[in-house]
């Protein structure tokens, strides 16, 4: 019989407040980043913007619906755990689309570093929060831990991936 879920998502609770208000703030953060671009006019810029602020934004998102999902009163890790396997799953599917999205822009060329933190990284940490996910109602404790470090990644590269759109749009852009 699986474990319930009231005992073992207590002891998180603190973790997904803190990650879920993180991930808030700095999906707040970046609507500014985003206002920024506002004036720029040529389409490809747009376009380069969209590919690379976009998933950023959906990452903060996922650290936050994954925490708020993980702080419900859940009697089970079940239906939990099936939730937040979708949350993973639908950010592998995007990572696939950022990696179309990129392979097509003619405006800029992503570099080693923008695959590794627009692509590589997010799809890793997507997949351990789908995988630890699936396994939370085999392995529940570990699979709390490797939804957290999903989470943590994700907020860590949205993190890295906001200054990096900033300071692209400082310094004059494409």
């Amino acid at each position: 019989m699986p474990e319930a879920a009231p005992p073992l998502l207590a002891s998180w609770q603190q973790f997904y407040e803190m990650a879920g208000a993180s991930a808030a703030a700095l999906t707040g953060l970046m609507f500014v980043v985003i206002s920024l671009v506002r004036g720029w006019e040529a389409a490809s810029s747009r376009d380069g913007i969209a590919t690379f602020s976009t998933p950023t934004v959906l990452h903060f998102g996922a650290a936050l619906l994954v925490s708020a999902i993980l702080l419900a009163p859940w009697h089970s890790l079940t239906v939990a755990g099936g939730l937040v396997a979708l949350v993973g799953l639908y950010g592998l599917v995007h990572i696939v689309r950022v990696i179309l999205l990129t392979r097509r822009l003619t405006s800029y060329n992503a570099d080693v570093e923008d695959w590794a933190y627009y692509t590589i990284l997010p799809f890793i940490a997507y997949g351990v929060i789908c995988g630890g996910a699936i396994a939370s109602t085999a392995a529940p404790e570990k699979a709390l831990f490797a939804i957290a470090a999903g989470i943590v990644l994700l907020l860590f590269i949205g993190i890295r991936n906001a200054w990096d759109i900033v300071t692209f749009l400082a310094t004059g852009g494409p």
